[in-house]
């Protein structure tokens, strides 16, 4: 009978069409997402968010086949993750805001008579609107299940090394038939609106961190892109954002190919998949590139699994 247990925690993805609407409801009603303090103002918006994405969403993962992949490759990645830990830990995964949700999980936490819990947030950089949302949604959750296990949690992990050979390992499978000075490489972030940051939030120090440490990792390891650049995608509304964008940097890069490394994402999903491989594809190739690719997020990679079975190692100490 497994003691312990390691969670998985993600925001996760629509896994069919009619769920896209629940995924847009509970995203836009977390307080870490939209950050006034009147609730009803949140309420509005929210309906107005509902109102006038829902149906474009749909399209979107009806483009990716129904569902967003973020879940089939969580599965793959706790089964890999499973194997290695053995039978004596228990790992799951609880998604923010589509099934699993975290109370699910914890359900089954509690029917196992675990004794304690390791939170993994699958986020490599901290950010209130993503690591401490999906921590505080479990232990919500936790409490009110009446559960007595001792949580154990981790914040970041970007600094892990075996996680950054998984990135550069899915950077060299994008680019196996091309030289690396024919490119240059973007690492995209999913971008975050500057009142958040202005307020205390952490992510861009942790992302313009995190790219100095693949930086050097690349040039140890001799993968010497033409030049290296660091954007953010995904802004929506008018305020401001945290800049550079993904298209004006793509703007700034002439007669070369570009390969797009994910950087805030471990799992593929949407923003990968959708946004970076058709919508700024279609982009780049009305700006004439000659080649533009986008590496794979680290998924269930076993350069990944090794990272997350060394942080739950760690996290026992």
């Amino acid at each position: 009978m497994a003691k312990g247990a390691v969670v998985l925690l993600n925001m996760g993805g629509p896994n069919n069409l009619e769920e896209v609407e629940v995924f847009l409801k509970n995203m836009f009603a977390d307080k870490n997402i939209l950050t006034m303090k009147s609730k009803i103002l949140r309420k509005f918006i929210r309906g107005m968010i509902l109102f006038t994405r829902t149906e474009s969403s749909q399209e979107i993962y009806r483009q990716l086949g129904g569902k967003s992949p973020i879940v089939n490759h969580t599965k793959k990645l706790v089964t890999k993750l499973q194997e290695r830990l053995g039978e004596h830990i228990f790992v799951d995964f609880a998604m923010r805001y589509t099934p699993p949700f975290a109370s699910e999980v914890i359900e089954r936490l509690n029917s196992k008579d675990i004794d304690k819990i390791y939170l993994i947030p699958l986020y490599p950089q901290y950010s209130t609107t993503t690591t401490k949302s999906s921590l505080e949604d479990f232990e919500v959750c936790y409490h009110n299940k009446g559960a007595d296990a001792l949580l154990v949690e981790i914040k970041h992990f970007f600094e892990n090394e075996k996680y950054n050979r998984a990135i550069l390992e899915r950077i060299k499978e994008s680019m196996y038939d091309a030289k690396y000075r024919d490119f240059d490489i973007i690492f995209s972030a999913h971008g975050l609106p500057k009142k958040i940051v202005d307020a205390g939030d952490v992510y861009e120090k942790h992302i313009n961190r995190h790219v100095r440490i693949l930086k050097e990792m690349m040039l140890r390891e001799g993968i010497d892109f033409h030049e290296v650049h660091l954007a953010y995608q995904s802004k929506i509304g008018r305020m401001e954002w945290l800049t550079p964008s993904l298209e004006d940097t793509l703007k700034t890069i002439h007669n070369r190919g570009v390969v797009i490394f994910p950087i805030a994402f471990t799992i593929d999903n949407s923003e990968t998949d959708f946004e970076l491989n058709i919508e700024y594809r279609e982009i780049a190739e009305e700006l004439g590139f000659k080649e533009y690719r986008v590496a794979k997020c680290p998924n269930d990679s076993k350069l990944f699994t090794d990272a997350l079975q060394e942080i739950y190692e760690k996290m026992q100490v």
